[in-house]
């Protein structure tokens, strides 16, 4: 067994108390950034690993501690991360292994009132206590009490900078002019750090047993809108999730517009990250909401 193997089961067994070898390994599919095998010892006990390259072990830590602080609100299940670590080359991460299925009717309704209830953890600050991805872009969470000046810095201004003008000097010159006017859509506003999972696409969640699931997460403290607005983005999240969220606790009406406000920092990373289709759909959100500034 490679030294990366022997090292991965090693921490396994330091972090569960119990000895562990691992005897088969199988490739998964682990998206477009990481790989994923699910290794077994001779005892069937299974844990699903992500492997990337060893500079990327900090995005497996922040990952981690993302995780962690999801489930420490007792509300959506996550899976558990167990270890992580560098060898031969690589970086890893360990996390309990779930048999995960399509999320159903009813694990999408609990889906709902669950992360309302995620969203009710509240922190002093927005940002969080460290820098972390969204995909495999560095997610720049330095806490600001000032909502509008996060999203304006360290998220969309953030994003533009990296496009570097190869998306056109049109897009770029009309999204510094949405910068400066992004106070315009909090007027009568005020967003609460909410702990958010920061990356809420349908392919982030899934169930177990109709019991939801969500993983991959990109952790800090914003306005709960931003993980609404992304499961509309991509789609995949059915009526009963958006009506057991509102019953939960209600959006403000100014979210129809905000929505694309948040949903553009995703489409800007997708841009900086795939190039592609995505500079039309990022200048046309940007012309819908200049549309809105008075």
């Amino acid at each position: 067994m490679s030294s990366l193997w022997a090292g991965v089961a090693e921490a396994i067994s330091q972090a569960t108390g119990k000895p562990y070898a691992i005897q088969t390994r199988e490739s998964v599919a682990g998206g477009c950034i990481n790989t994923a095998t699910v290794i077994k010892d001779s005892k069937g006990r299974p844990f699903f690993v992500k492997l990337n390259d060893a500079p990327r072990l900090a995005m497996f830590e922040a990952e981690a501690e993302g995780l962690k602080a999801i489930a420490d609100t007792h509300s959506v299940r996550v899976p558990q991360p167990i270890c992580w670590g560098v060898g031969d080359g690589s970086a890893w991460l360990v996390l309990e292994y779930l048999d995960l299925g399509s999320a159903d009717a009813r694990s999408q309704e609990t889906l709902g009132r669950q992360l309302a209830h995620m969203h009710r953890a509240t922190n002093a600050q927005f940002g969080w206590r460290i820098d972390n991805t969204i995909g495999s872009t560095p997610q720049i969470n330095t806490p600001c009490h000032d909502w509008v000046e996060f999203w304006q810095q360290r998220r969309l201004g953030y994003q533009l900078e990296l496009t570097g003008g190869r998306a056109g000097k049109n897009l770029q010159r009309k999204g510094e002019q949405l910068l400066a006017h992004v106070g315009t859509f909090f007027r009568d506003y005020q967003p609460v750090p909410s702990l958010l999972h920061g990356d809420l696409w349908s392919g982030n969640a899934a169930a177990v047993d109709s019991q939801p699931v969500i993983f991959d997460p990109a952790v800090y403290y914003g306005d709960r809108e931003t993980d609404i607005a992304m499961t509309e983005l991509f789609g995949g999240f059915s009526r009963r999730f958006y009506d057991a969220y509102h019953e939960t606790w209600l959006l403000d009406a100014g979210y129809k517009v905000r929505k694309t406000l948040y949903n553009l920092y995703h489409v800007l990373n997708h841009l900086n990250l795939f190039g592609g289709g995505y500079a039309s759909q990022a200048e046309q959100m940007i012309n819908a909401l200049l549309s809105e500034i008075r």
